[in-house]
């Protein structure tokens, strides 16, 4: 596969697409972020940051203290690709009704 079509993957991902735009917003802890994006489990959030980590698109800051304290941010370059990705966002959530009509229209025409 292409590196950039595996980019591509994780920033567009169920997870990722949600997880960039909510650290638009601010730094979050991992509970936090959690409860932000809703229904996600524990493991897929894991997996989610640490790829997008490793993709240089969040910083995670872990402080020495007790309870360890974890931040989640974006850096720049993922600032960059959560502009792109909740604008793709807002488009969707703008033309809905359309897509919903063109939903329609198809399985009209597919039903028997």
């Amino acid at each position: 596969m292409c590196p950039y079509r595996l980019v591509l993957e994780h920033v567009t991902s169920r997870w990722g697409v949600l997880v960039l735009i909510a650290l638009l917003e601010r730094p979050y802890r991992f509970s936090e972020l959690r409860r932000a994006i809703g229904r996600v489990s524990e493991k897929m959030l894991t997996q989610t940051l640490q790829t997008l980590e490793r993709d240089g698109l969040v910083h995670r800051d872990a402080k020495p203290v007790i309870p360890p304290r974890v931040d989640y941010s974006l850096t720049d370059l993922g600032r960059e690709a959560a502009e792109q990705v909740k604008t793709l966002a807002s488009w969707t959530e703008q033309r809905m009704d359309a897509v919903l009509e063109a939903r329609q229209a198809y399985d009209e025409r597919k039903a028997p």
